[in-house]
């Protein structure tokens, strides 16, 4: 058995290639083999955004804090709440991202894969302020 304990493992800044604003990433657990799984808490400030981006295992989001913003390319902008699950099916194009108030914090409980020690995903071009909003 291991236990990680709250505030043991260091935040880390949202790569600028990966998002727009300011967003933290608290890492929660890392996948152990043979499992693929790995977690982590995300937070956007307002503003912030991801990169339209694909997961080749489709991503899992659990939302525990604030008002988001999801979107399939394509398809309308949703607004999402503390206790919705969102699942994005795989290699579909995807963005998430926070209006111009609040904040938003959602878990990612696996299911994403890893490549190399980060997120498995093809990560693309910026998604414009307007898109979220």
């Amino acid at each position: 058995m291991e236990i990680t304990r709250v505030g043991s493992q260091p935040s880390n800044k949202g790569p600028a290639d990966w998002f727009t604003g300011t967003v933290r990433i608290d890492p929660l657990f890392q996948a152990k083999a043979p499992a693929r799984a790995a977690g982590a808490s995300v937070t956007f400030e307002p503003g912030a955004r991801t990169a339209w981006h694909t997961h080749p295992l489709g991503q899992t989001l659990i939302v525990t804090a604030g008002c988001g913003r999801v979107q399939r390319e394509g398809g309308p902008v949703e607004e999402v709440h503390p206790g919705d699950v969102v699942w994005f099916p795989p290699e579909r194009s995807i963005a998430r991202g926070l209006a111009d108030h609040g904040h938003d914090t959602h878990r990612h409980p696996g299911g994403a894969g890893r490549q190399g020690g980060r997120l498995a995903g093809h990560w693309r071009r910026a998604v414009p302020e307007i898109i979220l909003r």
